[in-house]
């Protein structure tokens, strides 16, 4: 039997953790999104417009990012304390290449990254 891969990805609007679950143990990988808290500041300065403007086009760059490494797994797990998480989904959800990929979400607080592997295994080790 192949085994299929398995993805938990610890998200908000600023960072996300991906864990990928394996038989041996967890491997960790973060992707930051561009749209920092400077960003946003020196976009502020210049109209409330730009800085929605340019906040939009980073997060689709940021979910984009996230969706090409999504890509290679079978099984995704999308967790997080914000609405990042949906936002996420809603956005692989609409573009096919996504189809064959089983990914849910489910909310969560703020957690170390000992506990972000905690769920990951949890999630991943109930199914």
């Amino acid at each position: 039997m192949e085994s299929k891969k398995k993805l938990g990805v610890w998200m908000d609007h600023a960072s996300a953790h991906l864990i990928e679950f394996l038989n041996d143990g967890v491997e960790h990988k973060t992707v930051d999104s561009k749209f920092t808290h400077q960003v946003k500041e020196e976009a502020l300065n210049k109209s409330e417009h730009v800085m929605h403007n340019k906040e939009q086009h980073q997060q689709a760059e940021y979910y984009k990012k996230l969706g090409e490494s999504i890509k290679g797994y079978d099984n995704v797990v999308l967790f997080g304390p914000t609405n990042a998480k949906e936002e996420l989904f809603n956005t692989l959800k609409s573009d096919h290449s996504f189809e064959k990929i089983k990914i849910e979400v489910r909310q969560s607080d703020k957690m170390t990254e000992n506990q972000q592997y905690a769920f990951v295994k949890d999630y991943f080790s109930n199914q």
